[in-house]
């Protein structure tokens, strides 16, 4: 009786750690980086030119390792199962960088030790990084481009909102054609300056 007492404990046991891992949560990764390849590239107008992207900035409301996502007008959920595979800062700046070296051939030499005189450095502060799913992915951002080798930075904003349709995936999409339509808008002012002119801002 002690012995049948005893299985029937472990029987319950094992039941109990097999319901808990069946209902283990499970969590969603996703990133801003384009993948490389394929055939989403846009010819972009310009001279090939090196950069030196800083890190970016972006507001400490959604400078977190899961989605933070509107509701209504002033409520957020922060979602404990969709979480960014790296920090946002760090996604933004790769895509943003992934995206240059794409569309407009440009070169990433951020922190190498030596830097032409066709290097321009990037500096991209994101005021707000919206999300609402099934509706919109919204980007508005401060961003300046001077060349390395002195001269005058030449300051801009820009505002994004890209339509996005229902799920967690075509959010992040939204977001990831947000960054590249922000990308065209440095990338074209980038290459005016590193090949020594001095344009106006883009539209945002």
């Amino acid at each position: 009786m002690i012995r049948a007492g005893y299985l029937n404990l472990a029987v319950a046991a094992l039941a109990l750690v097999l319901g808990a891992c069946g209902s283990a949560p499970v969590t969603h990764y996703y990133t801003l980086v384009p993948p490389a390849g394929g055939d989403t590239a846009v010819v972009r107008p310009g001279q090939p030119f090196q950069f030196d992207l800083l890190p970016v900035a972006v507001p400490a409301q959604v400078d977190q390792p899961q989605l933070v996502v509107r509701q209504g007008g002033q409520g957020v959920a922060m979602l404990q199962g969709e979480r960014w595979i790296a920090p946002l800062g760090d996604e933004l700046r790769g895509a943003l960088s992934a995206d240059l070296t794409r569309d407009f051939h440009a070169q990433d030499v951020s922190g190498l030790p030596s830097q032409g005189p066709a290097t321009v450095r990037i500096k991209l502060d994101v005021r707000r990084f919206d999300s609402v799913p099934g509706s919109y992915a919204y980007i508005d951002a401060a961003w300046s481009v001077r060349p390395v080798k002195g001269g005058e930075p030449l300051a801009c904003t820009s505002r994004i909102s890209e339509p996005v349709g229902e799920g967690y995936d075509a959010l992040v999409q939204g977001h990831q054609q947000a960054v590249a339509r922000l990308a065209g808008q440095i990338g074209a002012v980038a290459s005016a300056v590193a090949n020594g002119q001095r344009p106006g801002c883009p539209g945002g």
